[in-house]
C-alpha cells in the first residue's frame, strides 16, 4: 500500500508537470516566433527599449497592487474548499474593490512620476510622454491580477491556460504588423494594446463565474484589510525583484548601450523562461499540495523532496541539449545579432540545476504563511544579484553577467537550504542528493564541450552526454511511477477497440 501511494505521488507530480509544462511550451513556441520577428524588425536596440519600458512598468505595478494577486488566491481557495457560495461572492466583491482602488492609484502614480521615470530609466532624451501613455497598463495589470486570483482560487485551470495561450497568439498577430509598419514608434501603443487584450480575456472567463457587482463600498475595503496586510510582504518582495531587474538593465544601459540591454534580456529570457518549462506547475499544482500538508513535518519534507526529484530529472536532459544547441538556437530564435550573448547563456545553464532544487524549498515560507521569511530570502537574493552582476560585467562583460547569475544562484540555494532546515526542519533527501550528483556533472561536461572547436567532436560529445542524461532520467522515472504502464495499457485498449 505504501509503495502504491508513493508511486501515485510521483505519477501525480509528473502528470501535472507535463500538463502545465505543455501549456507553457506552447506559449513559448508562439513567443519564440514573435520574439524572432520582433528581433529581426527592431534589432537589439528595439528589444532593449521594450525591456526597459516593461521592467519599469512592472516595477510600478508590483509596487501598487498590494499583493492582492497572491494573497487573494489563498482566501478564495479556502472559501471554495468550504463550498460557501455566499462567502465566495462577498470575497470576490472585496477583491475587485481593492483591485479597482489599486488600479486608479497605480495610474496616478505613473503619471505623477513620469518625468522621474524617464530620467531614472534612460538618462538620455525625454521619455516623459511615453510613461504617461503607458500609465493605463499599470491599472490594467492590477485588474487582471485580481481576476487571475479569482480563477486560481476557484481552480479554473483550463481558463487560465486559455488566457495564456490566446494572449501570446494575439500578441503575435497584433504587435508584429505594428512593428513592421511603424518600427520603434509602435512600441508604446503595442504594449498598451496587449495589456488591454490580456485584461479582456481574463474578464471574459472570471465574469462567467462571478458577474460584476458594485455593492459594498467602504465596508468591502475594511473587510479586505487582512488580505492586504498579508500581501504587503509580497509587494515588497515584488518591488525588490522588479527593482533588481530595473537596476541591472539601467546599469547596462548607462555603462554600455541599449544593444547590451537587449542582448542581456534575450539571454536571460531564453535561460530562465525557456529552460524553466519544468517549473511551470509549481504555482498551480505544487503550492496548493504543499500548503495542505504544511502542518506535518514528515509529509512536508516528502512533498518538497518528491517535487525536487521530478523537476531535476525532467529538466536535466533539457539543459544539456540546450547548452550544446545554443549556437544554433539563439540565432534561430532571435537573430545573428544576438550571438554575443551565447557565452553568458551557456554559463547560466548551470544555475538552472540549482534552481530546480531550490524553487520547491523556496515555497515553504509561503505555505507556512511566513511572508516575512519569504521577504528576507528574496531580499538577500536580489541584493546579491545586483552587486554580483555589476561587479562581473565590469570585469568580463556579458559573460561575466552569466557567471554572476550562476554564482548567486548556487549561493542562494545554500542559503535557502540552511534557512528552511533551521526554521522549518526541512531536510533534503538522499535521492535528491543522488540525482543531483548524477545529473549535475552531465551539465558541467556539456559546458566544457562548448570550448571544443572541432564541429564533429563538439556535436558527437554533446549529443552523447544528452542521450545518457535522458536515459538516466527515464530509467529513474519509470521506476518511481506507473506512467509507462498507464501508457501501454491505453495503447492496448485503443488497439483492442480497433
Amino acid at each position: 500500500m505504501e509503495k502504491t501511494d508513493k508511486t501515485k505521488g510521483y505519477s501525480h507530480i509528473l502528470k501535472y508537470t507535463g500538463l502545465f509544462g505543455g501549456v507553457q511550451g506552447l506559449n513559448i513556441l508562439v513567443g519564440i516566433i514573435r520574439n524572432k520577428l520582433v528581433a529581426v524588425i527592431l534589432g537589439p536596440s528595439g528589444m532593449g527599449l521594450i525591456s526597459l519600458f516593461n521592467s519599469t512598468i512592472n516595477l510600478l505595478a508590483n509596487s501598487t497592487n498590494l499583493g492582492i494577486p497572491i494573497s487573494a488566491v489563498k482566501n478564495i481557495s479556502e472559501a471554495n474548499a468550504r463550498e460557501d457560495r455566499a462567502a465566495l461572492e462577498h470575497l470576490v466583491v472585496t477583491v475587485r474593490s481593492w483591485c479597482l482602488l489599486t488600479a486608479l492609484a497605480g495610474v496616478a502614480l505613473c503619471i505623477a512620476l513620469s518625468s522621474l521615470l524617464s530620467y531614472w530609466t534612460f538618462g538620455w532624451g525625454n521619455h516623459t510622454l511615453h510613461f504617461i501613455l503607458l500609465s493605463p497598463i499599470v491599472g490594467m495589470l492590477a485588474v487582471t491580477g485580481g481576476e487571475m486570483a479569482i480563477l486560481k482560487g476557484m481552480r479554473r485551470l483550463r481558463p487560465l491556460a486559455l488566457v495564456s495561450v490566446w494572449h501570446v497568439v494575439l500578441a503575435l498577430v497584433i504587435t508584429v504588423p505594428l512593428y513592421y509598419f511603424f518600427g520603434e514608434t509602435a512600441i508604446v501603443p503595442s504594449l498598451v494594446v496587449m495589456a488591454l487584450v490580456q485584461m479582456v480575456l481574463t474578464l471574459s472567463f472570471s465574469l462567467r463565474l462571478f458577474p460584476l457587482c458594485f455593492r459594498g463600498g467602504r465596508r468591502q475595503l475594511r473587510e479586505g484589510s487582512g488580505m492586504v496586510r498579508l500581501g504587503i510582504a509580497f509587494v515588497i518582495a515584488g518591488i525588490l525583484g522588479s527593482g533588481a531587474e530595473f537596476l541591472i538593465r539601467s546599469f547596462l544601459s548607462y555603462s554600455a548601450s541599449l544593444e547590451t540591454v537587449g542582448l542581456y534580456t534575450a539571454g536571460y529570457m531564453m535561460i530562465m523562461t525557456y529552460a524553466g518549462v519544468a517549473f511551470s506547475s509549481l504555482e498551480s499544482d505544487y503550492f496548493p499540495r504543499l500548503s495542505a500538508s504544511n502542518k506535518h513535518l514528515t509529509t512536508t519534507n516528502t512533498v518538497v523532496n518528491r517535487q525536487i526529484e521530478v523537476s531535476l530529472l525532467l529538466v536535466s536532459p533539457l539543459l544539456v541539449f540546450f547548452t550544446i544547441a545554443m549556437p544554433i538556437l539563439l540565432p534561430m530564435l532571435y537573430s545573428g545579432k544576438f550571438s554575443p550573448a551565447i557565452g553568458m547563456m551557456q554559463v547560466m545553464v548551470i544555475a538552472i540545476y540549482f534552481r530546480a532544487i531550490k524553487l520547491p524549498m523556496a515555497y515553504l515560507p509561503l505555505a507556512k504563511g511566513d511572508s516575512y521569511s519569504y521577504l528576507l530570502l528574496e531580499a538577500i537574493y536580489d541584493i546579491l544579484l545586483v552587486v554580483a552582476v555589476v561587479f562581473a560585467f565590469r570585469w568580463w562583460g556579458l559573460t561575466g553577467c552569466g557567471i554572476a547569475i550562476t554564482a548567486v544562484g548556487i549561493l542562494d540555494f545554500l542559503i535557502i537550504l540552511l534557512y528552511t532546515g533551521w526554521r522549518y526542519g526541512y531536510h533534503i533527501s538522499k535521492p535528491v542528493l543522488l540525482y543531483a550528483s548524477i545529473q549535475l556533472p552531465f551539465g558541467i561536461l556539456a559546458y566544457l564541450v562548448t570550448f571544443v572547436r572541432q564541429p564533429w567532436a563538439y556535436w558527437s560529445a554533446g549529443i552523447l552526454i544528452g542521450l545518457v542524461s535522458t536515459a538516466v532520467s527515464l530509467h529513474i522515472l519509470r521506476q518511481k511511477t506507473n506512467l509507462w504502464e498507464s501508457l501501454t495499457a491505453k495503447v492496448r485498449r485503443r488497439l483492442n477497440r480497433g
